[in-house]
């Protein structure tokens, strides 16, 4: 069995925007030639700010969103070519937990409904084979049985997020795609939902692909961490050393950015100058260029070739090329 759960190969996708009877329509690269892999039981983070592709990407994986080029290899399979009877059967090994534990949850369902499905659309469970099957998920999330009876609308946050987690566990999926599932807690809530996902990684073996924008999220719970921007993977490696020896500019500036937990640490913090560029008019050149400090008048002419500076070390930039 390959140690690779899931390998993406120069997966792209774009959308239509704008247009109609008299303008030409024009297109929004959200996704631009991305590849990386996941080891089994390992944790992989996709960081950058809001509107970089990270949860394109994600849907992407899950065959939620068919990218319009390259291959999603899961368990040796490519699902982006699956027919609908085989991606269904796929599925029940790749789960996603959402980022807004209000919204992805129905408010008709009881919980006990909406945990019981999964089952009974895969042709797992029925009847009276349901309900122990979703006491033992409940508990395996901290939530006593007597919660299945009740509607999403009487919970907390993170009840509701832990719900979610329990949904995606319903079918025991190998993989599950994690997006930004704790950016709509409170703090203290967050670690709570960590703890939860890290402890059913070491217990069940899973893999995820962790979404988010928090970099100290990132360094607790991922093994590696590519950092996207405008659509492109601009630099990846493990996480710990991506985060305390960044090599792109980027990533060197999302770094000093970030809080240091510490009162008595006083320092300016560094500002990313300019606004992202928009991706119906991504600049020339390398996409970071106009608000990069480190620009060479090549950044704007030509795109960086990905480069490998050590072994298990991407990055694209001029700067090591």
């Amino acid at each position: 069995m390959s140690d690779e759960i899931l390998i993406v190969d120069g997966v792209s996708k774009s959308f239509p925007a704008g247009g109609g009877w008299l303008r030409q329509r024009r297109v929004v690269q959200a996704v631009d030639n991305v590849s990386f892999s996941v080891v089994r039981g390992n944790s992989f983070g996709l960081v950058g700010e809001s509107g970089c592709g990270k949860s394109t990407l994600a849907r992407c994986l899950l065959r939620l969103i068919r990218p319009d080029r390259g291959r999603v290899m899961f368990e040796g399979t490519d699902i982006v070519q699956l027919g609908r009877r085989a991606l269904r059967r796929a599925r029940r090994r790749l789960q996603i937990v959402f980022q807004d534990p209000y919204a992805s949850l129905s408010p008709r369902r009881t919980v006990f409904q909406t945990l019981a499905e999964p089952l009974v659309v895969h042709g797992i469970a029925r009847g009276a084979a349901l309900r122990p099957r979703v006491q033992a998920a409940l508990a395996e999330v901290g939530l006593p049985a007597e919660v299945a009876e009740r509607y999403p609308h009487e919970f907390s946050g993170g009840q509701r997020q832990r719900i979610g987690i329990a949904r995606a566990l319903m079918l025991e999926p190998a993989l599950i795609v994690a997006d930004e599932p704790v950016s709509a807690l409170d703090v203290s809530v967050q670690a709570q939902i960590l703890r939860l996902l890290e402890g059913l990684r070491n217990r069940r073996g899973l893999s995820f692909v962790f979404v988010s924008h928090d970099l100290a999220v990132v360094r607790h719970f991922c093994d590696q961490v590519a950092v996207m921007y405008l659509g492109r993977i601009v630099e990846l490696g493990p996480t710990r050393k991506v985060l305390e020896q960044p090599l792109h500019p980027y990533t060197r500036m999302l770094r000093l950015a970030s809080p240091v937990p510490d009162p008595a640490a006083r320092f300016k913090l560094p500002r990313i100058e300019g606004e992202i560029p928009s991706a119906l008019a991504p600049p020339s050149g390398c996409p970071f260029h106009p608000r990069c400090p480190d620009a060479m008048p090549v950044c704007a002419a030509v795109r960086p070739r990905t480069v490998e500076p050590e072994a298990g070390r991407r990055v694209e930039c001029h700067l090591y090329g």
